[in-house]
């Protein structure tokens, strides 16, 4: 990329996205009365004359006009918003203290939702879906993953290499302008926590309160952040299996963690034996997913022993039984023929390994150790193997500025965003860290059913109170009350 020396500086060739000022309709949803709009920004920054994208935004007013402080903006998942939905995340906060004192905005991120979207032509995987597939499949996989990014590359065009994090954030200070804002509060869940940290290092002076919920590590690129994913689900299996192992008398699965997860791959012997690879996929889901919530590990234990029952009797209808309803997971779209490709886009951002060999290997150690939750899944080739661009500009290096310190809360037994991450960002970025122990809670503040953490944050976002730079938190949910066995 060349540098137009005549260009003149970024904030003044901004100036006419800045200065919009769009119409607002007002209708209203399930939360209540909202006000709507659409603003324009570049699809390219470094190009703000070229093509334009549209970007779709929400506000609901300040329930206590007397007491306003400002906006707050949210982000949650995906990456890009859980799938269109994050322009309607602001509702979540609807009669809380935060909408007495804030104008709650919403907005569909760059390629998704009501937003300009990015497409990807959908490919249908061939290799099975098999939470511990045999080396045989490795290369089938590999080639799944080659004809899914080929399907991004024909579905997204140009617009692809400009769906970055790096953008939306610059995104988040185009609608702070448009709003006529000199600061915003923001709220980040799970990829919107990325959001939120690059907003903080490229546009210090323009960030108010920040409360950053459920971390991606700002030290790993996405193939780590991945890789994290198997270890965290295997920290939630292990402690479960130690709490069941000390309620033998009760569940009859073993009296040491090592004694529980082998009747659970005593199971798993007995489907392979029947030619079931599909329910013990089921099983391997159950245990990664199940163990997250500590509300169900009364649940997960009697499964185990009812499995084995029916495994031990060949009764593979009845495993089925048992399992139906158990939550899959796979990394694509198998149905129609376009679907949203920001997820491959911005997992893009960082270089991925090339060396399938390699993959395949890692793949093993994490069929071993990590097979539960479809931990070999995190560890297999991803489009970002077999990339067919290059990104405009590097991901960028979150920092700490000057920016007033902030909230990171995490929960110990996160699955999808590792622990190390929430401990990482609030180092990096100077936050205080509440963190929920015994928890796999993903995604929070407001949107779980912690009132300890809600009251928490609630108070810093309304009236500025810090909790301690160290805080700690019981998870929503308490493991069951079953006692344990007299002492042996």
């Amino acid at each position: 990329m060349t540098t137009d020396t005549a260009r003149p500086p970024l904030a003044d060739s901004l100036h006419e996205f800045h200065s919009q000022r769009p119409r607002w309709t007002t209708g209203a949803d399930e939360h209540g009365p909202v006000e709507e709009t659409t603003i324009e920004v570049p699809r390219d920054y470094a190009d703000p004359g070229g093509e334009r994208l549209t970007l779709a935004v929400s506000r609901r007013r300040a329930s206590d006009p007397a007491r306003r402080r400002g906006v707050l903006l949210s982000l949650n998942g995906g990456p890009g918003g859980d799938w269109g939905l994050a322009r309607r995340l602001s509702g979540k906060f609807v009669g809380t203290p935060v909408h007495e004192v804030y104008d709650l905005i919403g907005f569909d991120p760059r390629g998704m939702g009501d937003s300009t979207r990015l497409y990807a032509e959908v490919a249908a995987p061939e290799a099975p879906f098999d939470s511990r597939p045999p080396d045989s499949d490795f290369e089938l996989l590999a080639e799944d993953m080659r004809r899914r990014e080929l399907g991004c590359e024909r579905g997204g065009g140009d617009l692809r290499p400009h769906i970055s994090t790096r953008n939306i954030a610059r995104d988040l200070d185009v609608i702070r302008a448009v709003l006529d804002e000199p600061k915003i509060s923001f709220v980040g869940f799970a990829y919107g926590t990325a959001v939120g940290a690059v907003y903080a290092t490229l546009f210090p002076s323009r960030l108010d309160r920040s409360v950053l919920d459920s971390c991606v590590n700002p030290e790993w690129n996405w193939y780590e952040q991945f890789l994290s994913q198997g270890d965290a689900i295997r920290r939630n299996v292990d402690r479960w299996a130690g709490w069941a192992g000390e309620r033998d008398g009760h569940f009859g699965l073993g009296r040491t963690p090592e004694e529980v997860l082998g009747t659970v791959e005593e199971v798993v012997a007995l489907l392979e034996k029947a030619g079931a690879p599909h329910l013990r996929t089921l099983l391997d889901g159950a245990m990664g997913y199940r163990t997250a919530d500590r509300a169900q590990w009364e649940q997960l234990g009697t499964l185990v022993g009812d499995l084995r029952t029916a495994a031990s009797a060949a009764d593979t209808e009845r495993v089925a039984e048992l399992l139906a309803g158990q939550r899959q997971w796979r990394p694509t779209d198998n149905e129609g023929e376009l679907r949203i490709g920001v997820l491959d886009a911005i997992t893009l951002e960082s270089d991925w390994p090339t060396d399938l060999d390699g993959y395949y290997a890692t793949m093993r150690t994490y069929r071993e150790r990590y097979p539960y939750g479809y931990g070999v899944l995190r560890a297999q080739p991803w489009v970002g193997t077999f990339r067919t661009f290059r990104a405009p500009e590097p991901p960028v290096t979150i920092t700490g500025g000057d920016f007033p310190s902030g909230i990171v809360v995490q929960s110990d037994g996160d699955i999808m965003d590792h622990y190390a991450g929430g401990v990482a960002m609030a180092e990096r970025l100077g936050h205080h860290l509440i963190t929920v122990e015994d928890s796999g809670e993903h995604e929070i503040y407001v949107l779980g059913d912690n009132s300890r953490v809600d009251a928490l944050v609630h108070a810093y976002l309304v009236s500025g109170e810090l909790p301690p730079a160290r805080t700690t938190c019981p998870g929503a949910a308490p493991r069951p009350a079953v006692s344990p066995d007299p002492a042996r």
